[in-house]
């Protein structure tokens, strides 16, 4: 679980409702489109304000941020009980359907972990929206083994207890160092806030997606006949998709690659400067070689 430092929008950006034909998303907004518009999917029991730390240098680099709590996340309502909503092709239409809203020229694509196998079903359900995908921390197929035990436990829990047992269930298994954090803003430590985000998730979402990323098949070869200007970012270790697979995947997909030292599953928690650095030279890259128009 990504433990972002804050939950409160950081200074010039706005948190606010995205209304799409596919109904309303949870959003975190900051920049002006000066360079282009970026897209920020999070991952599996994750949400929008994973990106908080990104908004300030990538607005100062020109470009406008817009996060998101995909359907069932956090604070965008979904069905607790029916799956269906959130199998993979409906989550990448929603996808294709906030990017249609906020934008009329290609956006900047950026995928956590699970984000990163949603972003990558919208560009191949229709690449033409894109300036580019990156896929952070998001590998080629289904995550790792042991995480896919530990899906399974969660999946198995959801089954029989209600969000807040599971969350007590999850707290008296983490030794107490990972959860000896700072406090956060709002009066709410960090403990709390996350609680209070975990419950907002739709058990349904959470069953459904945890599926996905344990039956995930490898589709590079689909995304590498598209030609879209691809971007694998990770950081140095990574438990959920091995870093030597990461690379191979690159490869595979002739995108750039980013290893963002001291970072781990999360570069845009563990190391939030380094990763916007990361981000804003690949886009310009990108800008270099295909011009965006300002018509």
């Amino acid at each position: 679980m990504s433990r972002p430092a804050t939950f409160a929008p950081p200074p010039g950006a706005r948190a606010h409702r995205l209304r799409t034909p596919r109904g309303e998303f949870a959003v975190i907004e900051a920049g002006t489109a000066e360079k282009g518009t970026v897209l920020l999917l999070p991952g599996f029991t994750g949400s929008k304000e994973d990106f908080i730390a990104l908004h300030q240098p990538l607005a100062d680099a020109g470009y406008r941020t817009i996060a998101v709590d995909g359907r069932g996340q956090y604070e965008t309502p979904g069905p607790k009980d029916d799956e269906a909503p959130y199998a993979q092709d409906e989550l990448a239409q929603d996808v294709l359907a906030q990017v249609a809203t906020v934008s009329d020229t290609p956006v900047h694509l950026v995928g956590h972990s699970l984000g990163g196998q949603i972003a990558r079903a919208a560009v191949l359900l229709d690449p033409a929206p894109f300036a580019s995908l990156t896929l952070m921390s998001s590998g080629p197929a289904q995550i790792s083994v042991s995480q896919q035990q530990r899906v399974k436990l969660l999946r198995d829990a959801l089954t029989v207890m209600d969000m807040a047992q599971v969350w007590d269930a999850i707290q008296a298994m983490e030794p107490p160092e990972e959860t000896d954090t700072p406090a956060l803003d709002e009066g709410l430590d960090d403990r709390a806030a996350l609680r209070h985000r975990w419950l907002g998730n739709s058990p349904a979402q959470l069953l459904a997606t945890g599926r996905q990323l344990c039956t995930e098949p490898d589709r590079v070869a689909e995304l590498a006949a598209l030609r879209l200007p691809v971007h694998v970012l990770s950081g140095e270790r990574d438990d959920t998709w091995p870093v030597p697979l990461l690379d191979d995947m690159a490869v595979r997909l002739h995108a750039h690659r980013t290893v963002i030292h001291g970072a781990e599953h999360s570069p845009n928690a563990d190391r939030p400067e380094a990763t916007a650095r990361a981000f804003v030279e690949f886009w310009d890259g990108t800008q270099l070689q295909h011009p965006r128009s300002t018509g």
